[in-house]
């Protein structure tokens, strides 16, 4: 018999912790969550407590076994999953499903994965925390319920397979918000005044400084008005002050804010961030990686302070303790650190590197000294002028932790301008003008949220939990609600006046406005989605709402809330709305826009979201003629379409004329434009319009497709038609019952007979085999139930599968 048996969540992390213990332990993976709600079924007795149906899906039942079985060889158990809710559910999960003995059960909880913490976990074993365990469940129930009812009622009144969840509903509303704020702003000019005065400086040399106005002229003529003034005007220094400023480092890392500095400075996406700083945490090179907490270990704090000592001195150190903010901050106990402070890389995949990097010197910068700098402002007097220009420079004295990192953010406005000098100046000193320059600004319209400014704003309202950020954002795109996207942006001209000399001469200039990259742009459907959830269920949209209720779940994790309750509370009000809003009636169906009539049939057109997505309709079902449909093209907007945009799109199909005994038409679908050619349909290249496209260009689209298609066939099979050697985009390969298998580089494609490619197939079967089996091995395997409680709910008709019932009451 085994005295020991330890059980985490992920294979990577039994692997690494299995490093540190003796013979005595055997070390194994739950793959994270052994069992969950029932995925197609509601799962829970409203009536009795709101008690949850668990069941052990299919694919974990012959691992629950194995588990069950080892358990029962071994003296103890010690279950090791991860300190936070997750993490103590998978462990009560892991007590009830495999029957432990509490007399020869322990709980014990780390935060990284070295040898020392794990030892003294062990020397310190507590109880499973029931109040964690139930503020889990409460997550995952409440989110239930408002999934599985809620979804229904878009399938009804939107389109079916749309779903909703609690936060990554309001997630959508800030999208669809901003998005309306963008469209609705109208942009002012304003003219900014800059100039570039000449003084010698302390060899006698003529040095530039630049200054600006103090405000900012609304019209060209009132700032033609003070070039004019400034014609014959002498400047002079009024004033100068300099004084020192000190900046302070950031905290180290959250959750939060190291996805938003991994979007900035690496370009990684959230849920990208959190893959690699997974596989960071399961290697012991960093600290539980889903926390909210930035304060650091007193261990940590010692081995951060001797690392800068022996790489950069006494005079950059500063011990500094960090205090959470965040109310009931409880998913662990430090912030994200690496785990050895002497190690500035670690071997792993260049992500892995970049991340532990940008880790390490965020946490060793926290605990470095004050950034010291000289700010310099000079005010600059004009003696016929009540206007004044001002000049500023910044001078680093002593870099600090600047030395190390410099904080990035999302919004070029929120930087200052460092690093720029001013020659010596003295008060009453005139300056020489060299030119003044008014250039024509616009306001700037808000900005579309990017992931990490999504997840940053979630922050600011109280939405969500450190676990919840990375699946929230992928969800909502994954559901077609939220697209991620660029906008080239469009030219606009702008003035300039320019004072040099006694002339004043204006230039027109243009530039790019509204250039973005990778921002989060809301669909139709989920706009729609949106508006219809804010006229029925204002509540669930609610930002304080949404909030509160994590607060709740704090207080449940904190064992001052009753979790049936808050859920009770919860269901009274929102089954009734569900109940009412289902069986309403509307004129219209929900999301649909009337943009006028068709002056060709006298039918009215409108847009709304159709089965596939959203159509443009002429006509309406009460019609005896059947409405026309047309997709909206790529650009177009349910919200911004125009009725003569809406006609241009029932244009097509046109009608180019005959070739080869055939009609070849030009019509548009899921795909773009394309020319139709009996069966044959060939896309219409990027660039053409196929309102232009004349029927010599159709036909050469034709015959190119043609000759490509005959080329494609290398070799077909009489006895198996399913088997053909085909030519590829990226080179030759066998196709068989609609899957592709690749040629190995020594085999002559025309030479394969039947029997060999199907000895190519069977070869390719079993590397991919080999590689999903090595995979499976290192995979984490995971489910966390925070994540997956925002995913799809879906039917509840599937059948009934064995059910295993349980609720943490006050069990330990």
């Amino acid at each position: 018999m085994q005295k020991n048996l330890v059980i985490v969540e992920s294979p990577a992390k039994a692997k690494t912790i299995e490093k540190f213990l003796g013979n005595d332990y055997k070390v194994l993976s739950s793959y994270g969550h052994i069992r969950d709600l029932k995925k197609k079924e509601f799962s829970i007795d409203v009536e009795n407590g709101f008690e949850p149906t668990y069941e052990i899906p299919a694919d974990k039942k012959k691992l629950v076994a194995e588990l069950k079985a080892e358990a029962k060889k071994a003296d103890m158990v010690w279950l090791a999953s991860d300190e936070d809710r997750e993490g103590e559910a998978i462990s009560w999960h892991l007590f009830e499903v495999l029957g432990l003995d509490p007399e020869k059960t322990k709980r014990i909880v780390f935060h990284e994965i070295t040898k020392t913490a794990i030892l003294k976990a062990i020397e310190n074993p507590r109880d499973i925390d029931v109040n964690l365990v139930n503020a889990q469940q409460a997550r995952r129930i409440l989110d239930r319920i408002v999934g599985f009812e809620l979804s229904p009622v878009l399938w009804k009144k939107v389109k079916p397979a749309l779903s909703a969840g609690r936060v990554q509903s309001v997630a959508v509303r800030l999208i669809v918000e901003r998005e309306r704020e963008v469209h609705a702003f109208v942009s002012e000019p304003s003219y900014r005044v800059t100039a570039v005065f000449e003084v010698p400086d302390v060899d006698g040399n003529e040095v530039e400084v630049k200054a600006e106005l103090s405000n900012r002229f609304k019209t060209k003529e009132e700032a033609q008005a003070f070039l004019e003034t400034c014609k014959d005007a002498q400047f002079s220094i009024e004033d100068i002050i300099t004084r020192p400023v000190k900046k302070s480092p950031a905290a180290p890392f959250t959750t939060s804010t190291l996805q938003q500095e991994a979007a900035r400075k690496l370009g990684f996406t959230v849920a990208q961030t959190m893959m690699v700083a997974q596989r960071l945490y399961e290697n012991g090179q960093i600290t539980y990686m889903r926390t909210d907490s930035v304060n650091l270990s007193d261990l940590a704090l010692n081995t951060s302070k001797q690392t800068i000592l022996s790489l950069m001195g006494e005079r950059y150190v500063k011990v500094r303790k960090f205090a959470t903010k965040t109310k009931g901050a409880q998913e662990a106990h430090e912030a994200i650190r690496p785990t050895y402070m002497e190690n500035e890389t670690v071997s792993g995949t260049g992500q892995e590197q970049k991340l532990y990097e940008l880790i390490w010197k965020r946490t060793i910068a926290s605990q470095m000294a004050d950034a010291e700098l000289e700010k310099t402002t000079a005010t600059i007097v004009i003696s016929n002028s009540s206007e004044k220009f001002i000049a500023t420079g910044e001078v680093i004295t002593f870099d600090g932790f600047l030395r190390v990192y410099k904080e990035s953010y999302d919004d070029d406005n929120e930087q200052e301008d460092e690093g720029r000098l001013l020659p010596p100046l003295s008060k009453g000193e005139k300056l020489i003008r060299k030119e003044i320059l008014a250039t024509q600004r616009f306001t700037q319209c808000p900005p579309r949220y990017t992931e990490a400014s999504l997840v940053r704003k979630l922050e600011e309202l109280g939405i969500g939990r450190p676990s919840t950020y990375a699946p929230t954002i992928s969800t909502v795109q994954q559901r077609g609600y939220v697209e991620k996207g660029n906008s080239e942006g469009v030219k606009r001209p702008y003035d300039t006046l320019k004072l040099k000399g006694g002339k004043i001469t204006e230039i027109t200039k243009t530039e790019i406005t509204g250039n973005e990259k990778a921002k989060l742009l809301p669909t139709d459907t989920g706009i729609v989605v949106n508006d219809f959830l804010m006229e029925y269920f204002p509540e669930i949209m609610d930002f304080n709402f949404t909030a509160n209720v994590e607060k709740e779940f704090d207080e449940v994790a904190e064992g001052e809330k009753e979790w049936t309750g808050m859920m009770d509370s919860f269901y009274k009000g929102f089954h009734p709305l569900v109940d009412k809003t289902i069986h309403s009636k509307t004129e219209h169906k929900v999301g649909e826009r009337v943009l006028g009539t068709d002056p060709v049939s006298g039918k009215p057109v409108s847009v709304k979201i159709g089965r596939f997505g959203p159509v443009i309709q002429i006509g309406t079902a009460d019609d005896e003629e059947k409405p026309r449909f047309a997709q909206l093209a790529k650009g177009l907007s349910m919200e911004t379409i125009t009725l003569e945009e809406a006609l241009d799109a029932f244009k097509l199909p046109r009608t180019l004329g005959d070739y080869d005994g055939h009609t070849v038409t030009v019509g548009v679908g899921r795909f773009g434009p394309y020319v139709r050619y009996d069966k044959l349909f060939v896309s219409i290249p990027k660039g053409t319009d196929p309102m232009e496209i004349s029927l010599d260009e159709a036909v050469e689209l034709i015959k190119n497709k043609i000759e490509a298609q005959e080329k494609k066939f290398i070799k077909v099979f009489d006895a198996d038609p399913d088997m053909q050697v085909l030519n590829g985009r990226y080179g030759p390969y066998i196709s068989y019952q609609k899957k592709n298998y690749k040629i190995p580089e020594n085999v002559e494609p025309a030479d394969l007979s039947l029997e060999a490619c199907f000895k190519v197939i069977e070869l390719q079967k079993s590397k991919a085999e080999t590689r999903k089996t090595k995979a499976a091995s290192r995979n984490r395997g995971t489910v966390n139930m925070e994540e997956e409680s925002e995913k799809t709910e879906e039917s509840a008709k599937s059948k009934a599968a064995p059910k295993v019932k349980g609720t943490a009451k006050a069990k330990k």
